[in-house]
């Protein structure tokens, strides 16, 4: 909501050294959120005056219209003779009132202005449009043309009040009352300790029996509707100067006279209007829900299918408007230059349900001015003296003519009282207020307060927000001021710590950023799509899914049950953003749909829930094991004087998942394996132990390339995801003390030849049981082909084995016995025989 200080001060008696960001300080302790001050017509020097064009002279031999003018700015220039300006614009004629910037001036963002020669002609000054005085949008695009009755010489500056302060709060969805300056008037004169001058206090007719007919067939949906009509508007009438820049003030553009009106007393009072033209409603105007498949044409010329939910106002053709949202066309105010324009017009002020049109705008993807408010809560009891304000600007700015007839449909409603202990703010706040200073902030905020202990307390129709005794509590706690809440740190019990769980959580975090990958969190949601672009089998179970009811995009309406579809993602927006060296990881929540499913049952709120009942609610949810995933793209190792580098490869989505299960305590048997998304050849099958079985916990290794296309993803991209939960369940985090022995290693090296098809992994398992308790390390420090020398289909691998006994130094037969016999269990298990 955009306040100019201007308009505030015509309800609120501020000292006249008071700025905007003094108001705002004061709000800000109110408990509004006052987030900007603008400045308007800041750096803004005259003079800046209004003229009168006498001549054009259309210049030719340019590529766009230019044309000299010669406009009269009286004695503002000091000579009285006619100044000469060059000038674009096209919207303006010989006679018309324009604003002439003279040289000497500077406008907004430090633009000085000085004669100088362009287009052969010398331009002292210039002609102004509203972009370049910062006024705001006026809807002509082009240069300000005044109303013909403008003085000449007159100062601009302070006609089109352009030197403003305006406040911008963002108001929350519990305050609809501060969505109007009365709302926001009211709390400043709280905030100050000022009387208010309330605009909505009016003289206003009672209802009779002469005003439009008006039926009301859905009384829970609108309450309250009033209906004034004004006959005989002058069809030139045009919005005054004051109107429009109000209007620009607070961020609306001007339309025409009747409309600049409603949305004047629309922001003014908080109170949404309409005005129809009588002359296009046939018959008696109705509030309704809508007939399933019904359609209206909105004033934004689109045609909507309605909803059997919709409130709607109709006459007897039909709808003419959606109720609180936005009008018809076929009832539009016709503007003069449109046609005949517009003589007659019907008044209509209402009070919708919130619930009701907040639906219908979200339905139709609508929102409005004055949508927006309904759904933050209207007053009520505005209506009427809303719709009399419109009408006293009618007749005072269109000449028009009042009805005498008043229509007013008002359901009954009792005003809403609540007991309220006088002590209760005091123990929420933990101060001792007492009861006058209660009292006082109750009245103050417009409330009627009776009772001594007991308070009984009248909520005002401006009010909604208020319904139980917290929220009075409230109001008294922030206008005493949040800032004056003592400050005391709560004293917390020992507690024991952070859970296994949680503290595996972290080490795999820090193991994975010390290698040089970046935490890329990722939103759980996902669409089914997804899985066909991982290349998943029909009957994969991670296509099983958990839908969510009213998902925040409908293009993603599940739960994810991997981790990579969010990663790859992040990788591939990074990739676009240009940082082609990426290393992401990822650890979170997947969900796992149950193969029982069950209904929660909802868990009391006047009690502590049983063991029994909580057990009841969590077996209903899906289950929700911990991933752990790495993307990973580009260069691994960045080239320089200390070496070429190297890309990224399979090698390290595996060394990576190894990184994660060296902090779970676990041995994690890796060997080739085929799985979605991962490229077959170069896809690593990551397997634990428990109990005797084997158990396949995740996979790792370079990306399909189609799935690398389907993505949009660098070539040769690499990814892991492991099961933490798994690894956690067959892990021995314990930390173990290394043993360091006095005697000295022995080394042989070792290399096999075997055919190509035949896993690393496998050999160096043969090679591990088959040296024996006196192996303490094995390394793969060679691959190598050559047809030539190895024969067709075949491979070496050369290993590094390290022997060493904790009581005694190994002798060189020792260490070649153990080596022959790995080598021979090596053999006889995958063929491998020595090189050479």
């Amino acid at each position: 909501m955009r306040v100019p200080l201007s308009w505030l001060r015509e309800y609120v008696d501020l000292p006249a050294t008071e700025t905007g960001r003094d108001v705002q300080a004061k709000l800000i302790s109110a408990g509004l959120e006052v987030e900007t001050v603008e400045q308007l017509g800041d750096g803004l020097k005259g003079p800046l005056v209004v003229g009168q064009v006498l001549t054009i002279e259309e210049l030719e031999g340019f590529k766009k219209p230019i044309r000299f003018c010669t406009v009269d700015v009286g004695t503002a220039n000091g000579t009285g003779e006619p100044q000469e300006i060059v000038c674009g614009a096209r919207n303006f004629a010989v006679g018309d009132k324009v604003v002439v910037v003279l040289p000497g001036a500077e406008l907004p963002g430090g633009f000085a202005i000085s004669a100088r020669k362009t287009y052969g002609k010398t331009s002292h000054g210039m002609i102004c449009s509203s972009d370049e005085l910062g006024m705001g949008d006026d809807g002509t695009k082009g240069i300000i043309v005044l109303p013909p009755e403008t003085e000449v010489g007159k100062d601009a500056i302070e006609l089109l009040e352009l030197v403003d302060e305006v406040l911008d709060i963002a108001v929350t969805a519990n305050r609809g009352d501060c969505l109007s300056i009365r709302g926001v008037a009211r709390e400043t004169a709280i905030a100050y300790g000022l009387p208010l001058r309330d605009p909505a206090l009016l003289d206003v007719p009672g209802p009779n029996a002469y005003g439009y007919p008006v039926q009301v067939s859905e009384p829970y949906g609108c309450d309250r509707f009033t209906a004034r009509t004004v006959g005989g508007l002058s069809p030139e009438a045009r919005s005054p100067i004051w109107l429009k820049r109000r209007l620009q003030k607070v961020g609306m553009r001007p339309i025409s006279l009747a409309v600049d009106i409603t949305n004047y007393v629309m922001m003014e009072l908080g109170q949404p209007l309409h005005a129809y033209d009588r002359k296009l409603v046939q018959g008696t105007i109705g509030v309704r829900r809508a007939a399933e498949g019904e359609q209206i044409v909105t004033l934004d010329g689109v045609t909507r299918k309605l909803h059997a939910e919709d409130l709607v106002i109709t006459d007897d053709r039909g709808p003419i408007g959606l109720a609180g949202v936005m009008g018809g066309a076929n009832t539009e105010i016709a503007d003069h230059e449109e046609g005949e324009g517009t003589t007659d017009v019907v008044v209509e002020a209402a009070h919708f349900d919130a619930v009701s049109i907040a639906r219908t705008a979200r339905r139709h993807k609508l929102s409005s001015e004055a949508s927006r408010r309904f759904e933050r809560g209207v007053d009520p009891a505005a209506a009427a003296a809303a719709a009399q304000r419109t009408v006293d600007l009618l007749v005072l700015l269109a000449g028009g003519t009042a009805d005498a007839g008043v229509t007013e449909i008002a359901a009954p409603s009792a005003p809403h009282t609540i007991a309220v202990p006088a002590d209760h703010p005091d123990k929420v706040a933990g101060v001792d207020y007492g009861r006058e200073t209660v009292v006082r902030r109750l009245q103050q905020v417009g409330c009627d307060v009776y009772g001594q202990d007991e308070l009984i307390v009248t909520v005002p129709s401006w009010r909604p927000d208020l319904t139980e005794v917290n929220d009075l509590a409230e109001e008294v706690i922030r206008l005493e001021g949040y800032e004056n809440l003592p400050s005391t740190l709560p004293k917390p019990p020992s507690g024991r710590g952070l859970t296994h769980r949680q503290r595996l959580h972290r080490r795999v975090g820090r193991a994975l950023a010390g290698a040089g990958y970046v935490e890329a969190p990722n939103y759980p949601f996902i669409g089914e799509q997804v899985f066909d672009q991982l290349l998943l089998e029909a009957d994969d179970p991670a296509r099983r899914v958990v839908k969510l009811t009213n998902p925040l995009n409908d293009e993603e309406p599940a739960l994810r049950t991997t981790l990579l579809p969010g990663l790859l993602g992040a990788l591939r927006r990074n990739d676009g953003r240009g940082s082609h060296d990426l290393a992401l990881f990822e650890t979170g929540l997947v969900f796992l749909p149950r193969e029982e499913q069950k209904v929660a049952a909802a868990l009391p709120v006047d009690r502590r829930p049983t063991d029994e009942e909580i057990a009841d609610l969590n077996a209903a949810l899906p289950e929700q094991p911990r991933h752990v995933a790495a993307v990973l793209a580009g260069a691994r190792e960045q080239a320089g004087w200390w070496g070429k580098g190297r890309p990224a490869d399979y090698a390290d989505a595996i060394e990576a998942a190894r990184a994660v299960a060296r902090e779970a305590g676990v041995e994690l048997l890796v060997r080739g394996g085929q799985y979605g998304p991962w490229h077959p050849g170069r896809c690593a099958e990551l397997v634990v132990v428990a109990d005797g079985a084997e158990k396949v916990v995740g996979h790792a290794g370079e990306l399909h390339p189609r799935v690398v296309k389907a993505f949009g993803l660098p070539a040769r991209t690499c990814a892991m995801e492991l099961d933490l939960d798994a690894l956690e369940a067959v892990g021995d985090d314990t930390p173990q003390a290394p043993g360091i022995s006095t005697f000295p290693v022995a080394t042989q090296d070792v290399a096999l030849v075997v055919d190509k098809f035949v896993p690393h992994a496998d050999v160096e398992a043969a090679l591990r049981e088959g040296a024996g308790e006196l192996l303490e390390g094995i390394r793969l420090f060679d691959v190598y082909e050559n047809a030539e020398q190895l024969g067709d289909g075949k491979k070496s691998l050369a290993y590094a084995l390290r022997f060493r006994s904790a009581d005694r130094t190994l002798t060189v037969d020792e260490a070649s016995a153990a080596r022959d016999a790995a080598v021979a269990l090596a053999g006889e298990r995958t063929g491998a025989v020595l090189r050479g």
